[in-house]
């Protein structure tokens, strides 16, 4: 027999997120930092995949700037994602402007 496939959907105020690369990166004058330097507390972005019922002003596609430390991982079919709260979200790309920075990606 085989297998039935689930979809996973989010609860509450939760938000299933794909991280941006978590990995080495390069300074401004293209000094390469590995993952494991730790300079301070970072802030990384990453695209909703998935929202709860309860999720107000995040939607699913949005880019969204999020710690690594208020989140929980994920593995999904061999991916990592991560679940977090829709309060632990600092900020959100989006093409829907209501109350910008004047900043884009």
């Amino acid at each position: 027999m085989e297998d039935a496939k689930l979809e996973i959907q989010m609860l509450h105020d939760r938000i299933l997120v794909k991280p941006d690369s978590a990995g080495e990166r390069r300074s401004g004058a293209g000094i390469v930092i590995p993952a494991t330097a730790e300079v301070a507390r970072r802030l990384i972005w990453g695209e909703v995949l998935g929202t709860g019922a309860h999720v107000r002003t995040v939607k699913v596609g949005d880019r969204v700037l999020f710690a690594r430390d208020d989140q929980y991982e994920v593995d999904v079919q061999g991916n990592t994602y991560l679940v977090l709260r829709e309060r632990e979200v600092h900020a959100v790309a989006t093409e829907r402007t209501e109350h910008g920075t004047g900043l884009y990606l």
